[in-house]
């Protein structure tokens, strides 16, 4: 890819970082933050990958967004109440549901190099660009895969692989279990991100999850910095293997 037009230059942000998440960004990841908003930028002339490009915007909606989903693995202290739901695992295989434009899958490969993270959509445009997107920033530990979460969690392959799940922005909850949960091992999360959550939502899913082979581990909320928007993360953990034939109705 080559630089076609300006970029505006994102806001570092480092006080922001530090209250929210406890954590900062390095150097390097700061400029791979930035090659990564200008190459969404360049390339969504062609492709509209997202409405979202003010710097600001993007900081919150896209690159501290996803990285709000896997707080408690950023904070190196493991004080926060949410840590007891880290797995003990090196180097955890990660996939990004619906990843879209490469979110949350890209910002969560480069802040964790030690995770591999699959990067799933079935839109070809869009994964030939993240191809291209994954080379620029030097990723080694991502990759993407072109198919649909539903038939791609019914084949041996991919069944039962993954240590974490994320999914934002795809549908309901409970579509969004039902994609995620085949794909995870035993003892596997899945991240769902969420806007607003209600308490009759949790029910809804609380009585699916089980024919799903799932548990809430955690409903997270939590409002976002500049916007003051209110969001939730879901934790869900794969408590049992549910064979790939057995039909489960979902509310849609």
């Amino acid at each position: 890819m080559t630089n076609q037009i300006e970029t505006p230059q994102l806001p570092e942000m480092s006080e922001l970082w530090q209250t929210t998440l406890n954590w900062q960004p390095s150097s390097e990841e700061l400029s791979q933050f930035q090659l990564l908003y200008e190459l969404i930028y360049q390339g969504n002339r062609q492709l509209n990958l997202t409405r979202i490009t003010e710097p600001t915007d993007f900081w919150e909606k896209h690159l501290w967004d996803s990285l709000r989903g896997i707080a408690p693995f950023l904070d190196k202290t493991k004080s926060d109440r949410r840590t007891s739901i880290l797995p003990v695992i090196p180097n955890p295989q990660i996939i990004d549901i619906g990843t879209g434009a490469g979110f949350p899958g890209v910002p969560i490969a480069i802040t964790k190099p030690n995770w591999q993270v699959t990067l799933l959509d079935s839109t070809r445009k869009k994964l030939a660009f993240l191809d291209s997107l994954i080379y620029e920033l030097k990723l080694k530990n991502a990759t993407t895969l072109t198919g649909r979460a539903e038939e791609l969690g019914k084949q041996s392959q991919y069944r039962e692989v993954y240590d974490i799940a994320v999914i934002r922005a795809v549908g309901s909850a409970l579509v969004c279990a039902e994609y995620a949960l085949p794909f995870l091992k035993v003892g596997g999360l899945a991240i769902l991100y969420r806007g607003n959550w209600t308490e009759e939502e949790a029910a809804d899913l609380r009585s699916t999850l089980g024919s799903l082979g799932g548990a809430i581990e955690l409903i997270d909320p939590f409002t976002t910095p500049i916007s003051n928007s209110i969001r939730h993360c879901l934790h869900l953990r794969k408590v049992a293997v549910i064979e790939p034939n057995q039909k489960v109705k979902l509310k849609r």
